[in-house]
């Protein structure tokens, strides 16, 4: 699936987080997927993971109270990922487009470049 992005405006990063028990249901999660890119969000990364409950309630409660950055939530899912370099290099290809949406990989990349490259998962 190939389309067009064209926005004035630079895009903005935002963090999906999808609970285990949508994860659990394969007909849920991929409702749950269907229902992002029908809101025209583009997915840039996708990482599968299981946290601990203690990893859990230390994420949720370093952002109880506090309106804080992408930034850092961002870090915490993919350490790899250089939110500068994607703003220099990959968001202004995906901003004017074309795109492509890979299902195989999960997520929307520039349709010239043919693909983001994860790191591999451990």
């Amino acid at each position: 699936m190939t389309s067009i992005l064209r926005s004035p405006q630079a895009l903005q990063l935002t963090l999906a987080l999808i609970k285990p028990d949508a994860v659990a249901h394969p007909l849920i999660l991929e409702a749950v997927h269907q229902q992002i890119l029908s809101n025209k969000f583009l997915i840039v990364r996708t990482r599968e993971l299981q946290w601990k409950l203690e990893d859990c309630r230390r994420f949720y409660q370093e952002h109880e109270d506090s309106v804080v950055s992408a930034s850092r939530e961002i870090a915490a899912f993919f350490p790899d990922f250089s939110e500068q370099r994607w703003y220099e290099e990959e968001e202004p290809q995906l901003r004017c487009g074309p795109v492509h949406y890979s299902p195989e990989e999960g997520i929307h990349c520039a349709a010239e470049t043919g693909g983001h490259k994860q790191p591999s998962k451990a």
